[in-house]
């Protein structure tokens, strides 16, 4: 279970606490409110995972169309050239990060973002090119 069971949401049987609903005529001192209260709850926990199971399967037939979720990207940054421009700018320590953010007219976190990301397809293909160079018979 996730935590969200009947049991673990309302453990009021352990401590010999009824509940009684004024409005939905539900008392759970008696075994017919215990049922009633029981059917309800699981008949919750029903629909919760069939709306689980949906939108899950949503997800999976908008990818397999190619779709991506997430938040889109900033459109400041959409254009590769703008960000091979920042990422130039960020290597060339003219520039201070606040004069490259308010040149390109973008927020500190998001050019920390894409140099991060740069950093890592660089350390990537650096990992590539020394395992090449390990590689026995290979040159």
């Amino acid at each position: 279970m996730d935590g969200r069971s009947l049991a673990h949401r309302f453990p009021i049987h352990k401590r010999n606490v009824g509940f009684r609903s004024l409005t939905e005529n539900i008392d759970t001192t008696s075994p017919g409110g215990k049922l009633i209260f029981h059917i309800f709850g699981s008949l919750a926990e029903f629909e919760r995972d069939l709306i689980r199971e949906r939108t899950l399967a949503g997800l999976a037939a908008a990818r397999a169309r190619g779709r991506k979720g997430g938040r889109p990207r900033a459109a400041s940054l959409n254009d590769e050239r703008k960000i091979a421009r920042a990422q130039a700018l960020y290597k060339d320590k003219q520039y201070s990060i606040q004069d490259i953010c308010e040149m390109l007219h973008i927020s500190r976190t998001t050019l920390y973002r894409y140099i991060s990301i740069q950093r890592a397809l660089d350390q990537r293909s650096d990992q590539r090119q020394s395992q090449s160079h390990l590689t026995p018979g290979v040159e």
